[in-house]
């Protein structure tokens, strides 16, 4: 009975061998590490504002939801931010779910009733990936961000695609050729779904993502997802387009329909996170100049570095077993950096995703930038 524990314990020793094993480490509450590896771009997890909003909405709603949107947990607080989400993103109605990657499941999944064809970047996230299994339709993967290899897919193709993409992609930190896939998928009548997650208060005029930076908020034929973690600091999945396709999700989206509704307490904190990130342009500010001062300073040092489009940065590795070692190395002088490696890389390579925090001390910035490089490989 026991031969499947020890299969697992055969793999697990595999992964081991390889530098794969992966650890979770508590993180304490007012912990003083310099954070470089979480997704809180704009600082706004700890804003006054933000945790007034949930604290008081907590009170009056309690810990959780206590159902699904269709049973019990449709609040006040989620219908304001779905409204409030909708503004600003020029789209004509939107939908909450409980995490990003739950979005992108019921998108690409429910596609699968007007398409035929999933088209999908090579270095799409895993939840877009997950997605495209689950919907049950042909999968073709085209190159990273080529538009013309999109094109020569479609052409090709008798029916209705839909065209899968990140806009910041969530590895490496590059930027989508949107406004040429949008050309593309326009032409030939296919869907474009654009997951927003990296850039959502980041791009675009007051930070309404990469959609709206590339001029197509509201446009036909797109779909845009994004999650509520990263720039508004809280939790949470949304998926903004036509109101037609969100109807589409509420009857028929299972990880919406089965799912437990977003706490209101989050709701609400979310909700004061895009009122303060619609205004953030000095904090935006901070965030490019730090970008491009971490690439510089990579590049002074010999490290590959280029500056990146949003808030993230890869630095290559020359392996599994010296990523972890270089994150291991700096975290023990109090600095938090991301160690991607396979398979959540998807070149198969191995390297250090740095994520720049708007929020942290120009000093601790700093002193994390020079640990990075002193503990380099």
């Amino acid at each position: 009975m026991a031969d499947w524990l020890e299969a697992l314990d055969s793999l697990a020793r595999e992964r081991a061998k390889a530098g794969l094993t992966r650890q979770l480490r508590p993180r304490a509450a007012g912990d003083t590490v310099v954070d470089l590896a979480g997704n809180d771009y704009l600082g706004l997890s700890a804003h006054p504002r933000v945790i007034a909003a949930a604290r008081q909405t907590l009170e009056g709603y309690g810990l959780g939801a206590t159902g699904s949107r269709l049973v019990r947990g449709s609040t006040g607080p989620h219908t304001e931010l779905e409204e409030a989400l909708a503004g600003w993103l020029g789209a004509e109605s939107t939908l909450l779910f409980s995490s990003g990657y739950l979005a992108n499941l019921a998108v690409v999944r429910a596609v699968g009733a007007v398409c035929d064809l999933v088209v999908s970047d090579a270095y799409n996230h895993a939840s877009l990936i997950d997605g495209c299994r689950i919907s049950g339709l042909p999968v073709r993967v085209s190159p990273h961000n080529d538009p013309s290899a999109v094109a020569a897919i479609l052409e090709a193709h008798p029916g209705r695609a839909a065209v899968v993409t990140e806009s910041v992609f969530s590895v490496d930190g590059d930027l989508a050729p949107l406004a040429a896939l949008h050309q593309v998928t326009a032409a030939h009548g296919a869907l474009l779904i654009v997951d927003d997650a990296h850039a959502l208060g980041l791009l675009g005029p007051t930070g309404a993502g990469g959609v709206a930076a590339a001029g197509l908020a509201g446009a036909p034929g797109v779909i845009v997802t994004a999650t509520l973690s990263k720039s508004l600091g809280g939790a949470g999945g949304v998926v903004a387009g036509p109101a037609a396709f969100v109807r589409h999700l509420i009857d028929t989206g299972r990880s919406f329909i089965y799912d437990t509704a977003p706490p209101p307490a989050v709701v609400a904190g979310v909700l004061a996170a895009v009122g303060i990130a619609r205004a953030a342009d000095d904090r935006r500010a901070v965030l490019f100049e730090r970008g491009a001062r971490i690439a510089a300073r990579l590049r002074e040092a010999g490290l590959p570095a280029r500056d990146p489009a949003a808030g993230v940065l890869s630095v290559p590795a020359p392996g599994p077993e010296a990523a972890v070692a270089w994150a291991a190395d700096c975290r023990d002088r109090g600095v938090a950096v991301g160690c991607f490696r396979p398979p959540s890389t998807p070149d198969g390579s191995s390297r250090l995703r740095l994520t720049v925090n708007a929020g942290v001390p120009e000093t601790d910035f700093a002193r994390a930038l020079t640990v990075i490089l002193e503990c380099a490989p």
